[in-house]
């Protein structure tokens, strides 16, 4: 069962997202205010978190930045009434993953939150396999052909995270951003120093590649 948390201050909102949830197949628990939900998720493993940008006592951008600290890999969608161009901006560029405007159909949503846990991979268990590797990343492990590659936290993030969406452009910036500590003093550089460790690494990987894409960033392509 997929797990997703809603965090909505509007409780009938908050109700019918849950419900319909529920009713699809899904495990749904609502939330009203942040400190519920930050306590949800450091007890309970949540698959997907889906929030509006204004809530009481935090906005969602910062919110949404808390639960990237919290788990950098979990999909988060934003459900807002803001439809102006800036807060979607802001909201992509802090990490979320899908934004929708309220009034919102529940239909699309599932729709949706379905399309973000395939490309996520985590829709029945927290792996993905490619060619020759899996990853699992409830035990933060890799393996390439049942033989345990020994990969850093931040080496296991990046590749799980760009490999949960082949053929997306992560630049360097988004990846300082989402692996390194906001008061780190690495520059750009140290994410090309770790891809090539990934690539050195990842070198028997026969079901994708690690390509270079050039005055932007990395991608991964499967083969």
């Amino acid at each position: 069962m997929v797990n997703i948390l809603v965090v909505e201050d509007d409780r009938k909102l908050n109700k019918a997202v849950c419900t319909y949830l529920n009713d699809s197949g899904f495990q749904a628990k609502g939330c009203q205010n942040v400190r519920e939900a930050y306590d949800e998720m450091y007890q309970h493993r949540y698959e997907l978190i889906i929030s509006d940008i204004m809530m009481p006592e935090i906005d969602g951008f910062e919110f949404a930045q808390n639960v990237r600290n919290i788990n950098r890999i979990i999909p988060i969608l934003f459900m807002s009434a803001r439809d102006d161009l800036p807060s979607k901006q802001k909201g992509f560029q802090i990490g979320i993953d899908d934004y929708m405007v309220k009034p919102i159909d529940l239909a699309e949503m599932v729709l949706r939150v379905r399309a973000l846990l395939r490309r996520a991979n985590i829709e029945m268990e927290q792996k993905i396999t490619i060619g020759n590797l899996t990853l699992d990343a409830d035990a933060v492990s890799a393996e390439v052909e049942g033989e345990e590659i020994l990969l850093t936290n931040r080496e296991f993030h990046i590749i799980y995270r760009m490999l949960s969406y082949p053929k997306k452009t992560f630049s360097r910036a988004q990846l300082m951003d989402e692996f390194w500590d906001t008061d780190s003093d690495a520059s750009l550089r140290a994410v090309d120093v770790y891809i090539a460790k990934l690539r050195d690494k990842l070198s028997e990987c026969n079901g994708f590649d690690i390509v270079t894409v050039r005055g932007l960033g990395y991608k991964v392509v499967p083969r």
